[in-house]
């Protein structure tokens, strides 16, 4: 893989930022722009316990989607309470994943504002919280309904990789799916990395960005930007959607969500084994025209 470091900006101007990176679908990291809100001195482990620590949340663990895999499920449950109890008590790979947090403490949505001096659209019914315990990974995968994302890290650290919409065939994206196919934990680390060369060649002429996120910094993600995130200490953070301006765009979105996926769905479960047999020949096929 081609990675180079992602843009970080201390602050920016609204007319540079659409200039030189929502115009461009180019990701960029904003230093201060969560500084300035409550929720980067208030949000932690405890006050969300006090507030939604009895809530029952569903958990997800390191184990890469296979072929029969229903979309987005589950492996466990607990109370949100435990759950904090137990990430911190060390390494665990469980994560929490679109958990409207804000549904139940809606005083939350006091303690940040919206960036709309850096975009329009935003989906302000749906702010979610992103949560994982170190060690735990988010697979490769772009975001189904294609919105702009501004995604701000706060407790913990987390590892971020980064691919444009076009390399999905160097990617080996599944069809009818926003998942890759192949691996690509620790990826940074030649001694645990996952990714296998061999198996996926093509992976070698992708060409993407990568970045720490820390504490308060913001993380714009263009609409359709593969990401694959890696918690090196528990941790979470927050993601706002704006829609994207188009008219194609948002239209993709919906048949992303409506019409892809279900098709998908209904396909895994009547003729599981051809239709991953015939995901895997094009995904190789696609791949072989990418290098």
């Amino acid at each position: 893989m081609q990675l180079q470091a992602v843009d970080v900006v201390s602050n920016i101007s609204p007319e540079d930022f659409k200039q030189k990176y929502y115009n461009t679908a180019t990701p960029v990291v904003i230093r201060d722009l969560a500084k300035q809100w409550p929720a980067f001195t208030k949000w932690n482990w405890d006050y969300f316990k006090e507030l939604v620590g009895n809530q029952k949340v569903a958990l997800y663990n390191n184990i890469k989607s296979d072929a029969y895999t229903p979309i987005n499920k589950a492996d466990d449950y607990k109370t949100f309470g435990k759950y904090i109890d137990m990430i911190k008590a060390g390494p665990a790979g469980w994560r929490i994943f679109l958990f409207n947090i804000f549904d139940y403490a809606p005083k939350l949505r006091e303690d940040f504002t919206w960036p709309e001096q850096y975009a329009k659209g935003f989906v302000k019914r749906y702010p979610m919280l992103f949560t994982g315990g170190e060690s735990s990974i988010t697979h490769m995968h772009f975001d189904i309904d294609l919105s702009h994302i501004f995604h701000t890290q706060f407790v913990g650290r987390k590892r971020v990789l980064l691919f444009p919409f076009e390399e999905k065939d160097k990617l080996y994206r599944k069809p009818f799916e926003v998942l890759s196919m192949a691996d690509f934990s620790n990826y940074y680390n030649p001694e645990k990395s996952k990714v296998d060369f061999e198996k996926f060649p093509a992976l070698k002429n992708a060409k993407g960005l990568e970045i720490i996120l820390e504490h308060g910094d913001t993380l714009f993600m263009p609409a359709g930007y593969w990401h694959h995130m890696e918690y090196l200490d528990s941790g979470f953070a927050m993601s706002l959607r704006a829609m994207q301006s188009s008219l194609s765009g948002k239209l993709t979105g919906v048949w992303n969500l409506i019409g892809m996926r279900n098709i998908d769905t209904l396909m895994k479960k009547t003729i599981p084994k051809p239709w991953y047999n015939w995901k895997q020949k094009k995904i190789y096929a696609n791949a072989t025209k990418a290098m």
